[in-house]
């Protein structure tokens, strides 16, 4: 029999990605297919922390085993900012209007070096495991692409001359945080 694996998402289309690489010992489920419609608050103070938040939600709400992540853009000049508050940099969650701010933050910098993390939070039968994954790049002094969402327009992965938001979804799935920390956690799924 599969076993339930919830993803602590609203959006199918995370939920069914992840279903197209796993062992058949698994059927991930979105939080809509538990009925779980409330948004889950992310107060903590690190990526890890509001990964965490996510999956003990589920599971203690729920009964179910689970993973959330979180994803943040860490910059260097910036003592990592925004980091775990990237979406809601400004005070609301206006991506363009945080791409405003980091710019106008790093306007005449010359270290222009981030990286954007992921973290990965799995909950199995009450033992939580935490997986990372992290892209290097630079923030550029423009934005560039119209592909992908948040910093994309402005972040430049190293070793390649593009942006996030000018790579085609399956060339910055190949390399992104967040494919290097699922990747990380359908290895440990698929040995089990």
């Amino acid at each position: 029999m599969k076993t339930q694996l919830v993803f602590a998402t609203h959006n199918q289309n995370k939920a069914d990605e992840v279903q197209a690489k796993i062992t058949d010992k698994f059927t991930v489920i979105s939080l809509d297919q538990i009925n779980c419609h409330e948004d889950i608050v992310e107060d903590g103070d690190t990526l890890e922390a509001n990964a965490s938040i996510k999956s003990n939600y589920v599971y203690k709400n729920y009964n179910k085993n689970c993973f959330g992540d979180d994803t943040g853009l860490e910059i260097e000049a910036l003592n990592n900012e925004p980091g775990v508050y990237s979406a809601r940099y400004t005070g609301g969650r206006d991506p363009e209007k945080n791409i405003d701010l980091v710019l106008e933050k790093l306007k005449g910098a010359e270290n222009r070096k981030a990286r954007f993390r992921t973290v990965i939070s799995l909950i199995i039968d009450g033992e939580e495991k935490l997986f990372e994954g992290i892209v290097n790049g630079t923030i550029t002094e423009e934005r560039a692409g119209s592909q992908g969402f948040g910093y994309d327009p402005i972040f430049k992965p190293d070793g390649f001359e593009t942006t996030f938001a000018q790579m085609s979804i399956d060339e910055k799935n190949k390399i992104s945080h967040r494919g290097r920390a699922m990747e990380k956690l359908l290895q440990y799924l698929n040995a089990l």
